[in-house]
């Protein structure tokens, strides 16, 4: 089996788990990292995962130089999504470098954009920019990579005072949804966990031939805010509606992701730039990787209550 060994960080996150579960039911050895850290506060994916078959799982931290060798000796394939446990950067490169010793021949690395670089007066977003940073590292070390730029998850949505994606619950019975982009701006969407585990299969079921240093941008649908709205308000048959406005955080969060939203509401709000860049464009090719996506309206409709009932609100009772 060790030609169907696939790796896979940072497993108990969206993208990673929709990985696993799909990979380890076609056959797949999925030799699955997760955090400590994580594995505390997302019990109910890592139980999960442990309950799959052919996974093993690989718990601990990727600042450890030891853990991150042990990751892909024996392994052809590998998917990484990194987030800020650390100096990502450093992290980033860290695993490049221990895949290109151990001989790993696909690199699925997720990616974002750096907007800085295009030259438009454009801000980078610190979540992003460093991304970029490590795409380029694995490029320049000669590592097989794809790079794929997921959208918009549909799941970020919530009817919780988080920033950003909150569908506030009205007093009808209904939801509004206010953030800083272009009423009219298409924005890339997508289902992460329905819908990234396949499409990244399918990567490298094609191989290197096909998809050897590209880029792709991993979304399904090109919707503006009002058409997500239009898309809740038909498949919750409530109204929906979205108020263009600034980003307002009610919770406590990371510095981190403060320095994001900022510069989400200056990137996205002020310039109205292109999510992806000027040069990635969606839904096209992600079409040539998965044909069964899950839409907006669908994950309204059939998704959306269950998560919200999952976090404990009873509005669809």
């Amino acid at each position: 089996m060790t030609n169907r060994t696939l790796v896979i960080v940072n497993t108990t996150g969206r993208q990673g788990a929709s990985l696993a579960r799909v990979a380890s039911a076609v056959g797949y050895h999925v030799r699955a990292h997760i955090t400590t850290k994580l594995s505390e506060k997302d019990g109910a994916v890592a139980k999960e995962l442990r309950g799959l078959d052919n996974l093993e799982l690989v718990e601990g931290s990727l600042e450890d130089p030891q853990l991150i060798s042990s990751l892909f000796p024996g392994a052809r394939r590998a998917f990484i999504n990194t987030i800020s446990w650390g100096d990502e950067i450093a992290i980033g490169k860290a695993l490049a470098d221990a895949a290109k010793k151990a001989g790993v021949q696909h690199y699925v690395y997720s990616s974002m954009p750096d907007h800085a670089v295009f030259g438009r007066g454009w801000p980078s977003l610190p979540l992003w920019s460093c991304k970029f940073t490590v795409e380029n590292y694995i490029r320049q070390i000669g590592l097989p990579a794809t790079f794929v730029y997921t959208g918009i998850y549909n799941n970020n949505f919530t009817s919780l005072s988080y920033p950003l994606f909150c569908m506030k619950l009205q007093t009808n019975g209904g939801f509004q949804w206010t953030a800083p982009f272009h009423p009219d701006g298409p924005l890339p969407w997508l289902d992460v966990e329905h819908d990234v585990g396949p499409a990244v299969l399918q990567i490298f079921k094609d191989g290197l031939q096909k998809w050897s240093g590209h880029r792709i941008g991993l979304a399904y649908q090109m919707l503006s805010p009002l058409e997500v709205c239009a898309a809740f308000a038909r498949g919750l048959q409530r109204p929906c509606s979205y108020k263009r406005g600034p980003i307002t955080v009610e919770v406590p969060i990371p510095n981190g992701y403060r320095s994001q939203l900022e510069g989400i509401e200056v990137l996205f709000g002020q310039h109205e730039a292109p999510y992806f860049g000027p040069d990635i464009h969606a839904p096209g090719e992600a079409f040539e990787l998965w044909e069964g996506y899950r839409g907006m309206e669908e994950y309204a409709r059939e998704v959306f209550p269950l998560e919200e009932a999952a976090n404990g609100l009873t509005w669809m009772q």
